[in-house]
């Protein structure tokens, strides 16, 4: 009588214990050990490295019991669609106010923000005590400043909520000196700054954010000062397909991805049974929405005006 065994072939792309090792390990890394895989990955494609997709990290870290929530925030829900649209930076720009705790219980500092739209990247801050139009026009002229923006042929909008400091005659008139074309959210929706509201959810959900308190101006304007940096220049943003917003901002954003795109393909040349199907995306809208009031909009650059 024969005997039948039975054999299980090993798939073609299964990880080696190597492999499986080398994941463990980059994600333990110092770099690396407070970064999800979404983080980790777009950074090694950047220094030319590919060892596994981001599915696989995720599935091997958490086969090791390593798939941790890092941080407080909790998963965010889906993003509104917003009015304006860009097509490069400093065309349309977000601002808001947030408050952050003082010293005490029921005093509060200011933190005013303008954001770009096309890039993420925060173009212009600071701190004040009140929320005053006279403070958001200097930090509006700031902006203008900082970025070398000349407006002549080059419309820009700002968009804000509907505060009193957003709706301030001051704030206005410099709008209208500088030819900035002023834009606020609609009547009684709370979504229409989506983007402004998100940054300071970031920011306060940082791992080393006082909750408890700034005990003077000059230390919140410092920890800022340290996020805004970080942001800017570090922070690969999930929007941006894990770019940083300077480097979009810059202008770097093709270099970059077509970089990432050919450390994939080549980790697929070497390995192509270990693909079910196409590499990773990463290209890069080239236009983006604030509130478009048909989502079929969004797909069609030339209907983008600012």
């Amino acid at each position: 009588m024969k005997t039948s065994v039975n054999t299980k072939r090993k798939p073609a792309n299964k990880l080696s214990p190597d492999e499986r090792e080398a994941i463990i390990k980059t994600a333990n890394q110092p770099e690396f050990k407070s970064l999800p895989p979404s983080q980790i990955v777009p950074r090694l494609a950047d220094e030319g490295i590919y060892i596994a997709s981001e599915s696989t990290f995720y599935r091997v870290l958490k086969e090791n019991n390593m798939q941790y929530h890092r941080g407080r925030a909790k998963k965010p829900g889906s993003k509104p669609i917003s009015t304006h649209c860009a097509t490069g930076p400093n065309q349309v720009w977000m601002w808001d106010i947030t408050y952050l705790p003082g010293p005490v219980k029921g005093i509060y500092f200011y933190l005013y923000l303008i954001l770009d739209l096309f890039s993420r990247k925060i173009v212009a801050w600071d701190i004040w005590t009140e929320e005053l139009s006279e403070n958001a026009s200097i930090l509006v002229r700031r902006a203008i400043i900082s970025e070398k923006r000349t407006l002549v042929n080059q419309p820009l909008v700002l968009h804000s909520d509907n505060g009193s400091p957003m709706k301030g005659a001051t704030l206005l008139e410099t709008l209208y000196q500088l030819g900035i074309t002023p834009s606020r959210s609609r009547p009684r929706v709370s979504n229409d700054n989506p983007y402004a509201e998100s940054i300071f959810r970031t920011c306060k959900y940082r791992p080393n954010y006082p909750t408890k308190g700034f005990a003077t101006l000059t230390e919140a304007r410092q920890w800022v000062l340290t996020f805004v940096t970080w942001y800017n220049q570090e922070h690969r943003h999930s929007g941006l397909n894990f770019l940083t917003p300077k480097q979009r901002h810059n202008g770097l954003s093709t270099q970059i991805l077509e970089q990432r795109k050919r450390v994939y393909e080549e980790a697929k040349s070497k390995h192509p049974e270990r693909w079910a199907g196409s590499i990773r995306d990463w290209t890069l809208d080239d236009i983006v929405w604030l509130n478009p009031e048909r989502t079929e909009q969004s797909k069609t650059k030339e209907k983008c005006t600012s």
